[in-house]
């Protein structure tokens, strides 16, 4: 029995080390993913050998870190990944940004101009919402080195949202322009967050660039792409939305309503704007600009509904974050309430239950936010990013088991 724990043991630390060097090495998300896939290995047999729930997995993780072996600084740039990325896209926001900064500490004195290092810096002053450290930080990693390009662009790809969450269009532009023409992960979302971000600036702004919006949207379905036979979600996601532009039964096209904004949630980038006020209420004085041409729209489109539905569950993120509740939840019912007018964009159902759910926890109504997270689960499928927001609820209903009973 001991030889076989030893065996599973290495078997699993085979797993995690060619996970982190796949990772770490390459710095693209086609090898996130591959890495992924070893990192989820690696986990599964440690829940079938040990039987233990997520905590033993980073627990061991945490020993590794602390040791001074091989193992350590792999252990440390898994943790890394874990707080600063994973938390982010596949749960709740909810990283120990407190534990990661501890872990990259002694590196940083250790490697002060370490790309590796510094782009970790970077990411974490970003996720605090100190943007403007955040940017010199990603320009030290791209001047760190010249080798690893891959780098460049993972940089390039931080500073288009941290010039986004400022609402910088123009800065954010010349680094998604950047990714069009360097990068190679993936052209279709690279393309449609050029477009999206364009579509922000004003019309005088906008013909300073030079560019065609609507054909730039009408390139994205083109640029799609296929990894191991699948396509990737958010690339059906900017595709299935840029299909305004290319359809042929509407001329002129109907402009989507604040894309880039929309693109910001689907990589839950209002969990980290929500850390600064300021920047919160910049784009939600930005969003009720929306909301009021979508109100005097004279001739309203068949994309009316899921526009003003896009609006309000978006204005909903701003008020929680600047702590107006009672309106937030006006804002996210009011979603709920005009599901049966919905006729494309009916992702924003479920996310609007899961934000609800959220909500309710912040004021302490557990009961009531895991109804709300429960229901987007249990009664919706077939829907614009389901697997993210399944990942994103797994994450929330764990994080509400240990919470006490509440009553509505």
């Amino acid at each position: 029995m001991e030889n076989k724990t030893k065996i599973l043991d290495c078997k699993n630390m085979i797993y995690l080390f060619s996970a982190v060097i796949n990772t770490e090495r390459i710095f693209i998300l086609n090898h996130f993913i591959k890495g992924g896939i070893k990192i989820r290995t690696s986990y599964q047999i440690y829940n079938n050998s040990c039987c233990v729930l997520q905590e033993f997995g980073l627990s061991q993780l945490r020993d590794g870190a602390g040791s001074h072996s091989l193992r350590s600084i792999l252990c440390v740039l898994t943790l890394l990944l874990y707080h600063t990325y994973v938390c982010l896209i596949l749960g709740t926001g909810e990283g120990n940004l407190v534990e990661a900064e501890a872990l990259l500490e002694p590196y940083i004195e250790r490697f002060p101009r370490g790309a590796i290092i510094l782009f970790y810096s970077a990411r974490l002053a970003l996720l605090r919402g100190n943007f403007e450290n955040a940017l010199v930080k990603f320009q030290e990693c791209i001047s760190a080195q010249q080798q690893w390009r891959q780098i460049h662009h993972l940089c390039y790809w931080e500073l288009m949202w941290c010039h986004s969450f400022q609402q910088q269009w123009r800065e954010a532009y010349r680094y998604a322009d950047l990714l069009c023409r360097e990068s190679r992960w993936s052209k279709a979302i690279y393309m449609y967050q050029k477009a999206a971000i364009l579509s922000m600036m004003s019309e005088e702004e906008l013909k300073t660039t030079g560019e065609d919006v609507v054909e730039l949207f009408r390139q994205v379905e083109g640029l799609k792409q296929r990894l191991a036979g699948k396509s990737i979600p958010t690339e059906k996601f900017a595709i299935r939305k840029s299909r305004r532009y290319t359809s042929a039964t509407i001329s002129p096209p109907v402009k989507l309503v604040i894309p880039a904004l929309e693109m910001m949630y689907v990589w839950n980038g209002f969990t980290i704007v929500g850390k600064r006020a300021d920047a919160t209420e910049s784009l939600l004085i930005t969003i009720e600009r929306a909301e009021e041409q979508l109100r005097n729209d004279p001739n309203p489109s068949e994309f009316h509904p899921d526009d003003q539905c896009l609006v309000q569950m978006l204005k909903g993120l701003c008020l929680k974050y600047l702590g107006r509740l009672l309106q937030a939840e006006l804002c996210f019912t009011q979603v709920l309430s005009s599901e049966k007018l919905i006729r494309y964009d009916h992702y924003l159902i479920p996310f609007t239950l899961y934000e609800l759910g959220l909500l309710y926890k912040q004021q302490g109504n557990y009961v009531k936010a895991t109804r709300f997270i429960e229901d987007a689960k249990l009664n919706y499928k077939d829907y614009s990013m389901e697997s993210r927001l399944h990942f994103r609820i797994h994450a929330a209903l764990s994080s509400l088991k240990g919470s006490p009973t509440n009553s509505p």
